[in-house]
């Protein structure tokens, strides 16, 4: 790769780090659509007519979605281009005369040092030792010291780039994005103080690999704010893991016996054991009645509270697992710590005077 090439190559994801929101279109208002006439005919079955308004009811949730991430969007893309305006203007200041691409090769990438054949190896070794087939290091030697000056780029360029701010002691006036808080009901099995003055409703499913996942980082919130979250969980098991609902019923069964968390826990750390039969010795190893549990997960008897909670997280806009309202501001997805920690910082600072 070229010295041009790869400047190029570390700007794109330089500006790639501060966008990444989810891709979605945003649809135009049609005629006739609820905005003018919520009365207006879209259909006719047999007669009867459906409305704009049944329309609009019925993909309610899916609509509040796409509404909330056009926004997050439209905020990513606007934040995204004043960085690149910032980052112009700060090198166009020190360029001299240069086009902000030279300038940056001459003080940035002329100055990479080659990467070390230890660096290679390393590379070479870490990716093998997570079960990648590799040919021999040789054949694939160019390949990773690409890699690595791209690597030692970005880094380079992201430290410079502050160090101009800083020195320039940039300002950013844009208001952050601030996603709408949504009236949600924090009802179902939950830990954490009941007065906690932060509570976060978690729409999950314990087929969900990345509902695994995101446990780890909610155990890490947890851990971070002593005495301040508490943390409901409520079902959401999407139609592809046929598992879920009965793996959800048995998270309830064992709650009559006090040991909600427990199977809880148990559930996601099997998740490719949930079929009943691994779900009644899921409950004998956490030391529950067996007779008790297997009544109450053959009958079926938990079903309806699972569904109760799919539908309430349906009316909130949730179509995919996981999903998080902190104090009723939604996240979406399996997202980092950082996700978390700025909703909640904002939330427990105190209010402006």
């Amino acid at each position: 790769m070229s010295s041009r090439r790869l400047l190029i190559a570390v700007l794109v994801g330089f500006g790639a780090l501060a966008c990444t929101s989810p891709s979605t279109t945003q649809a135009k208002q049609e005629p006739g659509t609820s905005a003018a006439d919520p009365n207006a005919a879209v259909a006719k079955v047999g007669g009867q007519v459906i409305t704009a308004r049944e329309l609009d009811e019925s993909a309610k949730a899916q609509l509040q979605q796409l509404d909330q991430q056009y926004q997050e969007q439209r905020y990513q893309a606007r934040r995204s281009a004043l960085e690149s305006l910032i980052v112009k203007k700060l090198v166009e200041a020190k360029a001299g005369g240069k086009s902000v691409e030279e300038f940056l090769q001459a003080e940035l990438l002329e100055k990479m040092p080659e990467p070390s054949d230890a660096e290679v190896k390393k590379v070479y070794d870490g990716a093998k030792s997570q079960g990648r087939e590799l040919p021999p290091l040789p054949q694939v030697k160019d390949s990773i010291v690409k890699f690595l000056k791209q690597q030692q780029a970005q880094q380079a360029l992201g430290t410079y780039v502050e160090k101009l701010k800083s020195d320039a002691k940039v300002e950013i006036l844009l208001a952050a994005y601030k996603p709408p808080r949504q009236n949600v009901e924090a009802k179902g099995p939950s830990k954490g103080p009941d007065k906690a003055p932060i509570t976060i409703v978690e729409y999950s499913d314990f087929e969900c690999p990345y509902c695994s996942r995101a446990e780890v980082v909610v155990n890490e919130v947890v851990r971070a704010y002593p005495d301040k979250i508490r943390v409901v969980y409520r079902d959401f098991p999407l139609p592809m893991h046929p598992n879920a609902p009965k793996a959800a019923e048995a998270a309830h069964c064992a709650g009559d016996q006090g040991k909600y968390w427990d199977m809880h826990a148990k559930l996601f750390a099997n998740q490719r054991a949930l079929d009943v039969k691994s779900l009644k010795a899921n409950a004998k190893a956490i030391g529950l009645d067996p007779a008790k549990f297997d009544n109450c997960l053959d009958s079926g008897e938990k079903a309806k509270l699972v569904e109760e909670s799919k539908k309430a997280g349906a009316a909130l806009g949730v179509t995919g697992t996981p999903a998080f309202f902190v104090n009723g501001i939604m996240i979406n997805g399996a997202q980092p710590f950082e996700a978390f920690k700025e909703i909640i910082d904002a939330e427990l600072a105190p209010p402006a005077k």
